[in-house]
């Protein structure tokens, strides 16, 4: 009689086991299905299978050449040294 309720009871663990990786299993499908995949790949960031339906981001393009305040700053800076060492005579 012990070997049938021992057999009762595995069967029973084994049922449990077998319906918590099925549950499992459905709610690993179920989050991948509605999260976008966008995975790094050598340095592309890939897309999600939602880019379609994504906001688009607009940025505005600026200057070629990004230190303009600074370049226009030595300008004025070599003008002015110029100007004053054309008015200085050893």
């Amino acid at each position: 009689m012990s070997t049938s309720v021992t057999n009762a009871a595995a069967c029973r663990n084994t049922v449990r086991g077998l319906s918590a990786r099925l549950v499992a299993a459905m709610g690993a499908i179920v989050g991948l299905a509605t999260t976008g995949c966008q995975v790094d790949v050598g340095g592309q960031t890939l897309p999600s299978a939602y880019y379609l339906h994504d906001d688009i981001q607009y940025f505005p393009a600026g200057p070629e050449f990004k230190l303009s305040k600074e370049a226009a700053a030595q300008k004025a800076y070599k003008k002015e040294v110029a100007e004053r060492n054309a008015g200085y005579q050893p």
